[in-house]
């Protein structure tokens, strides 16, 4: 039941939607660039050819911060074209192009590369070229917030390297189609480091070669298709062990890597822990985990973690919580390893489920987010798991919508972490039933397996398969940053309720009920209804404000 001081509190929230509406004219608007539409943009430079196949072959200079190497795209063309684009950051010289053993004219716009052929390639013929590329990638100074090459030590004194370039994109360091719409098939990353150390990548490691110059090389085959901001070299002076997992889909192999300085039982003990119990709940909820034939691993990195597809990175100093805390401030955070269950959520959504554009990146962070709760739930219960939602509410700003800008390589709010899981608990219990909810999302991951997703597809999937019509719900809390509010009015001894919201005709069902008593679910719209609720009064109405994350007008 809510504070009674709670209606008066919210009567300024009616004022804000005006006042804010204003405020949105007199603010400038976000400028983006011709490089900004260069990177996010689908032009026919892009979709003429479709990639199947990458090998990335590089050798990585430690000491220089320098890369160098190659990167093979093997592509079946669209439609004819003689002229394609692909990307790479312009402090990155390339350095020739190989097309059938000669090379191939190109010219540089921004960190856009224009590669132009003698001859017209015919639609669907699939072909090849090879990119020779080098120089010093963009250091992250934040990772895994900003991208780029983490170069760290351990405190041995040993290279303990890394890349994280989700948002600003893998061709800050590699060159290929810089686009989330686009994954390779599968892929060959063979990484060249001092013989001392090892390097991780993503899949599964098939050949090592010593290499004459003190240096040794690591070839990781991928099998399955991956984005182009999840392949991955960690670099650091590892230790590794192998577990198997009984899964749904079989024996999934399982390998570790962590520094020699962290080889200890109690460490050990923790990642192992954890990431069973992880891979256990969450093939519970959403079904088995999408990449068996690439096995898991999880990397201990300098920074604090990313979802590389089955290589997780991992840098949370072997701890439960968020660095030892717990956002949601309810204890329930405190109780399991965050980044463990948090990217390996991103294994089912962002790599096995990937938005086609980045401005619906909420689809990767917000089921993500709420991965969290359901591993509390399948562990602790759902009272638990609707806690650590609602404790979650207190970081969100409401400052833009979830969903961003399209074509301009632009995310929306943060707030698709935390008000995204919210929004997920408020499905479920809009759904009330708890069975059905896990077959949507286990659906989910089996309609799109290994696909490339939109708002729509998302969207319409949940809709059909929850036999409701929610896209005026989604509407709202994803492509617009209020959130709406129920107005109940009584009059003449009788309750009336509507919702106040920007969506025109916006609908949504809310659970009301007589102080403690059950709550039963109304359908309520943006016209006045009765709630037939026999005794309800002021002094006595509840409406489920822990679930449902709305605001409440009383009158």
């Amino acid at each position: 039941m809510f504070n009674k001081i709670f209606p008066y509190l919210l009567i300024g929230i009616i004022s804000f939607f005006n006042a804010d509406a204003y405020s949105q004219l007199m603010q400038a608007k976000n400028m983006y660039t011709k490089a900004d539409s260069l990177r996010g943009q689908l032009t026919p430079l892009r979709t003429c050819y479709d990639v199947k196949y990458y090998h990335l072959d590089i050798k990585v200079d430690i000491d220089n911060k320098f890369i160098s190497g190659s990167n093979l795209f093997k592509f079946q063309s669209v439609e004819d074209f003689d002229k394609l684009q692909f990307d790479l950051f312009d402090n990155l010289s390339v350095e020739r192009i190989e097309y059938k053993g000669a090379p191939l004219q190109f010219t540089r716009e921004y960190n856009a590369v224009y590669v132009e052929f003698p001859n017209v390639i015919p639609k669907g013929e699939v072909d090849s070229f090879k990119v020779f590329y080098a120089g010093h990638p963009i250091q992250a100074t934040k990772a895994p917030w900003d991208g780029g090459f983490d170069w760290k030590k351990d405190s041995n004194g040993k290279p303990f390297v890394a890349t994280a370039c989700q948002g600003l994109g893998a061709s800050v360091w590699w060159p290929n189609k810089d686009h989330q719409s686009d994954e390779a098939d599968s892929m060959l990353i063979s990484v060249a480091v001092p013989k001392d150390l090892i390097n991780v990548s993503n899949g599964r490691l098939v050949k090592t070669e010593k290499l004459k110059d003190g240096y040794k090389k690591y070839h990781w085959q991928v099998q399955n298709p991956i984005n182009n901001y999840n392949v991955a070299l960690n670099i650091g002076d590892y230790i590794t062990w192998d577990e198997v997992y009984e899964g749904e889909k079989g024996n999934l192999d399982i390998s570790y890597y962590i520094l020699k300085e962290n080889n200890d039982n109690r460490k050990k003990e923790h990642l192992s822990k954890n990431v069973k119990e992880t891979l256990e709940a969450l093939e519970h909820w959403f079904g088995p985990y999408p990449f068996y034939e690439d096995s898991y691993k999880i990397v201990e990195t300098a920074h604090l973690g990313m979802e590389h597809q089955s290589a997780i990175a991992y840098g949370n100093k072997f701890d439960n919580g968020y660095l030892g805390g717990d956002g949601s401030g309810t204890g329930w955070g405190k109780k399991w390893d965050f980044i463990v269950v948090h990217e390996s959520g991103h294994e089912w959504f962002g790599n096995n489920i990937t938005a086609k554009d980045i401005a619906d990146m909420w689809i990767h962070e917000s089921f993500t987010n709420y991965s969290e709760a359901l591993f509390i739930d399948y562990y602790y219960g759902k009272e638990a798991s609707q806690a650590y939602v609602h404790g979650n509410r207190r970081s969100i700003r409401n400052d833009s919508p979830l969903q961003g800008p399209f074509g301009v390589n632009k995310e929306g709010s943060g707030d698709m972490y935390n008000k995204g899981g919210v929004i997920h608990n408020m499905l479920r219990t809009i759904l009330n039933d708890d069975e059905k909810w896990r077959s949507i999302l286990r659906g989910l991951n089996n309609k799109f397996y290994h696909q490339q997703v939109s708002y729509d597809d998302i969207v319409e999937y949940i809709n059909e398969k929850s036999e409701m019509d929610l896209k005026k719900v989604f509407e709202q809390y994803i492509k617009h940053k209020s959130i709406p509010v129920l107005e109940i009015k009584f009059e003449n001894n009788e309750a009336f309720a509507r919702w106040i919201s920007e969506v025109n005709d916006f609908q949504m069902p809310i659970h009301i009920g007589i102080g403690h008593m059950d709550k039963k679910l109304f359908q309520v719209t943006t016209s006045f209804k009765p709630i037939d609720l026999q005794g309800l009064t002021k002094e006595n109405i509840n409406v489920d404000t822990f679930n449902y994350y709305i605001g409440v007008l009383l009158q």
